[in-house]
């Protein structure tokens, strides 16, 4: 268990998750968080390029800032960079301002997100939503970190992006992070949903 204190929001074993096998069509289970606590989560859907890539983001406000917990399956074998393409993993991972997962333009997924969140102005590689990369073993990355630069109630409504290469920390404005492989729009995590 990731994310025991003081939100229990991290065990998937009842959630609606219907690409792992053996989770059935259950409803997302957690444990109330105290008063004053407030926790969130995106479930990714996969862009065109890697369909089979599954996931789940969790934000959980805590005393000592906002726990924030991926687990996402289905990602693609690193390939390291070649001639003018960059390398495929480790993946780039950030919040983007915009909150809607519409796949739109096959050719540039998820561009209805818009840039990365970046409410105080910052440059790339210090953006409230600069996160650290995603590393998958056997097309798995499991990752829990801990931030002071937002709290939950200021990022419902906007989405988790992971690309296909990894964040370079210093290119403008973005790190130079390439495609758009998967989306999810945060959104609160209700308790009357919990079972």
């Amino acid at each position: 268990m990731y994310c025991s204190y003081p939100c229990q929001v991290w065990p998937f074993a009842r959630m609606l998750y219907p690409s792992f096998p053996g989770m059935g069509n259950r409803r997302m289970a957690y444990s109330a968080c105290p008063k004053g606590y407030k926790a969130a989560y995106a479930m990714l859907i996969a862009g065109p390029d890697y369909p089979s890539v599954t996931g789940v983001v969790t934000f959980t406000d805590t005393p000592g800032g906002t726990m924030v917990c991926a687990d996402v399956r289905g990602l693609p074998e690193y390939r390291p960079a070649e001639g003018d393409k960059g390398p495929v993993g480790p993946f780039g991972f950030h919040i983007h301002e915009g909150g809607h997962c519409d796949i739109g333009d096959p050719e540039k997924p998820f561009e209805g997100c818009g840039g990365h969140w970046n409410p105080t102005n910052q440059p790339h590689g210090n953006h409230a939503g600069d996160f650290p990369v995603l590393v998958a073993s056997s097309g798995r990355a499991r990752m829990c970190f801990m931030t002071d630069r937002f709290t939950v109630d200021e990022i419902i409504g906007r989405s988790v992006i992971i690309h296909e290469n990894p964040d370079d920390y210093r290119s403008q404005p973005s790190g130079n992070s390439g495609r758009r492989i998967a989306c999810g729009s945060i959104r609160l995590m209700d308790p009357s949903e919990s079972t």
